[in-house]
């Protein structure tokens, strides 16, 4: 009983210290057509206009369920661990085979039965690849690319369109929909979910490339605790914590508090990572048929931005991949954010079910650098070697509402099988956005030599930044978004072997942006560029078993995406549109050990913004742009044997602007590469017997073509191999399961580029982002 309580005084105590109230930020100087670094807008196919421009920025069948409880017992018997005295024992270790998943239905659904891609990486993965951040988890699922900015790297391209950084936190939109900075910790997480292809279907105005969803931990009833510390390269040290267990013997109550601390250097000169994440949560089921769950989040992030290197040529510079051109006496970056949201189940019977969902996300951010300048030209002076720099910096404030309330229900009707989805969801978000300093000219004495750069700029010039502007009068802005849908969905089950997806969505879609120099001004200005969209989006999707092994499907989907910001006239323009038609197969392999999709696709984005060339307004512009992307793509995750468990990737993709007034027209989408995959094996040395019984080791491959940097096609970033590797030891200490690791990421030193900041913060030529050299982490882990 005593454990229990401190379990429950470890929940509140968390909750109240560190759920506090969000204040608006301080009146720091934004701009109004144009938009400034990081500020997110729609993508253009321009990287930038004459004036600098950049962008602003029901259970498992019982057949399924039954080989479920024979997996689990299996993965139970064939994972045993060492006890120090020495005496083999058992430990249940989890494996990567995932059967059903809810993100492409909002229904129970198995992965085999669902005509559309879907891959989800399990909580196992993320643990045996020690990966703290979502991009390098990502790394997993074909056809999603990282597209970080000056230190966040929660931004993705997936199929060759960026997602604007919309991500997802147990079926509700966790982030800003206008894509403002974010950071997402793995502490928390249970499982990602990426559905490929449009999602507007079930999740209202979404890129059409796809969405990213994660699934965090929830209170269970058996009783369980795990501490664990890491350590490694560039002074990285890293705590979690994961508790939790009933604490009723009814068993009709239970908590959980899993969090992390984690302190780190970089390879990177000057920067540093300082993040807290603390995520109590509680489970109520106060009747069989009812369940509430009630969960908080609050992460707390300090670190230094970094804008990358420049190019040089088509390449990117000569440097060391370690030299930064901001400098030591940078004022520190923050983002903080705040989570709070419940789930809500009741079975009215064995067939109907409702559920309702509601999130609340504060986010609260602050960065300052020296950056390139100007940010979106060509900041490097004519002698190759001297980069213009000034100082700028941005906040923002988000406060993001979702809930939706969906009825699931399953009956039968002349002999076809029906699961039926009725539901509908809501989503507003207001952002106070400012900008402070100047990003559209260098200052000389600032200036630096790449190749022998010196630092020490004066800390009052950071101080004296803050209280200037290059945008006067429009230094600030306020964003308003909400919308709202309907939508019904039916899947129906033929002969046992056909499986119909169909559904629509209706939305109602409103966005507004008031922009002044200062906030009061900048709301009363809201109303007057207001823009509203309405539109219907079908979903259709077919699934046929060819062998009870094997299945063949195809689906045809529309999406409602982002508005594409405001003209040079401060007016909205229309939404963007996607439209995609897939087909593939679905394997279902080692006796459903393992699933594997093999995916087709031609995917279009419509409605992007362009130059209007016949106004003779170089500032005017046409909504007429359009990009495709096709390929090919295949994922598998799962078991090989007992011992073996794999999860792999391969994407082709093609992409191109299909439709532009610039010139621009058959040019390759930046930081996506035509062929790119991944391949993760583990091995656990089950049949062993002795002390080598509690080992298991990894290895993994992770692959990138060459790619282009920006929109324009000037430059490419070179393809590359980089190859990982762990080695763990299981063992027992009484009661308590231990284990070591060793952790090894790039284990070839070999030198790569992940991304180019495609106008977030800089111009693509302006920096580039590479990857780690070779980095060595060790951990011990300690549950019970």
């Amino acid at each position: 009983m005593v454990h229990r309580v401190c379990v429950v005084l470890s929940v509140l105590l968390c909750t109240v210290a560190c759920v506090g109230p969000h204040t608006k930020p301080a009146a720091k100087p934004m701009p109004p057509a144009e938009a400034a670094p990081g500020e997110p807008a729609s993508e253009t196919l321009a990287e930038h206009p004459a004036e600098p421009l950049p962008p602003v920025p029901v259970p498992l069948p019982s057949t399924r369920a039954e080989e479920a409880d024979s997996l689990k017992a299996a993965s139970e018997e064939d994972a045993p661990v060492v006890d120090v005295r020495p005496v083999l024992v058992a430990s249940t270790r989890e494996s990567y085979t995932v059967s059903n998943t809810t993100i492409a239905t909002k229904t129970d659904t198995p992965i085999q039965e669902t005509p559309a891609s879907i891959q989800v990486i399990p909580a196992q993965v993320i643990e045996d690849q020690k990966t703290p951040r979502l991009k390098d988890v990502l790394e997993n699922v074909s056809g999603v690319r990282p597209n970080q900015s000056i230190g966040s790297g929660n931004r993705f391209i997936i199929r060759g369109f960026p997602d604007l950084g919309k991500t997802y936190r147990n079926g509700l939109l966790a982030t800003s929909p206008s894509g403002f900075p974010f950071e997402m910790d793995t502490a928390n997480i249970d499982s990602i979910e990426v559905l490929k292809g449009p999602a507007s279907i079930l999740y209202g105005r979404i890129e059409p490339g796809g969405m990213i969803n994660v699934t965090t931990k929830r209170p269970l009833t058996a009783t369980h605790g795990a501490l664990e510390q890491q350590f490694g390269s560039y002074s990285f040290y890293r705590t979690l914590w994961d508790v939790g267990g009933a604490i009723t013997d009814s068993k009709s109550l239970s908590v959980r508090f899993s969090g992390g601390y984690q302190n780190s250097g970089s390879f990177r000169d000057f920067n540093f990572i300082d993040r807290k994440v603390f995520n109590p949560s509680v489970t109520w089921r106060p009747t069989e048929r009812t369940t509430l769950t009630v969960d908080v989040e609050v992460l707390k992030q300090d670190f230094r931005a970094d804008s990358g290197i420049p190019v040089i040529g088509n390449r990117p510079a000569p440097v060391p991949i370690s030299r930064s051109y901001g400098d030591p006496n940078t004022p520190i970056s923050f983002t903080n954010k705040t989570h709070i949201g419940f789930n809500l189940d009741h079975a009215f019977n064995e067939s109907w079910k409702l559920t309702n969902r509601f999130l609340s996300s504060f986010i609260d951010a602050e960065s300052i650098w020296a950056n390139p300048a100007p940010a979106f030209g060509n900041a490097l002076q004519a002698d190759g070697r001297t980069l213009n720099r000034n100082i700028f910096g941005q906040t923002s404030y988000v406060r993001t509402y979702a809930t939706n309330l969906d009825l699931t229900g399953t009956f039968t009707v002349a002999g076809t099988q029906h699961k039926l989805l009725v539901g509908m969801d809501y989503t507003r978000a207001a952002t106070d956005y400012g900008i402070y300093g100047n990003f559209t000219s260098g200052n000389p004495a600032l200036a630096i030599d790449i190749f022998n750069p010196t630092y020490g700029i004066a800390p009052s010039l950071f101080t004296a930044a803050r209280e200037t502007t290059d945008r006067p009068g429009r230094n600030i802005s306020v964003f308003h978004e909400q919308w709202y849908g309907l939508y019904l969905q039916d899947q129906i089950t033929l002969w046992k072997t056909l499986h119909l997806l169909v559904g629509g969505r209706y939305d109602w879609a409103e966005v507004a942006r008031g922009t002044a120099g200062n906030f009061d001004q900048a709301s009363a200005n809201v109303d007057g560029v207001t823009r509203k969209d309405s539109r219907f989006n079908p979903r259709v999707g077919l699934l046929y078993d060819l062998t009870p092994w094997l299945a063949m499907y195809g689906n045809y989907v529309t999406s409602f995406g982002a508005n594409n910001g405001v003209s040079s006239n401060n007016q909205p323009f229309p939404p963007q549109t996607g439209k995609q038609q897939e087909v593939g197969f679905k394997a279902d392999l080692f006796e459903h050990r393992l699933n594997a999709t093999l995916a087709f696709y031609h995917l279009t984005r419509n409605n992007l913004v362009t130059p209007d060339l016949a106004s003779g307004d170089p500032l005017a512009r046409l909504v007429v742009g359009e990009q495709r992307s096709q390929g090919v793509e295949f994922d598998m995750t799962g078991r090989v044997t007992n011992a073996l468990s794999v999860i792999g990737s391969y994407a082709y993709t093609d992409t191109k602007v299909t439709k532009d007034n610039s010139g621009l027209q058959d040019k390759r989408l930046p930081g996506v590469p035509l062929h790119g995959g991944s391949l993760w094996l583990k091995y656990d040395f089950a049949e062993l017997s002795g002390p080598a019984k509690g080992v298991s080791v990894g290895f993994g491959a992770y692959v990138s073509g060459s790619r282009h940097g920006d929109i324009q096609n000037t430059f490419t970033l070179p393809g590359y191999v980089r190859l990982d590797g762990f080695a763990a030891y299981r063992w027992t200490i009484g009661p308590t399961r231990a284990t070591a690791q060793v952790t090894v990421r790039n284990l070839l030193n070999h030198e790569y580029y992940e991304n180019a900041d495609l106008n977030s913060n800089v111009a693509p030529r302006m920096g580039v982002y590479p990857g780690a050299p070779m980095t060595v982490f060790g951990s011990l882990r300690l549950e019970y």
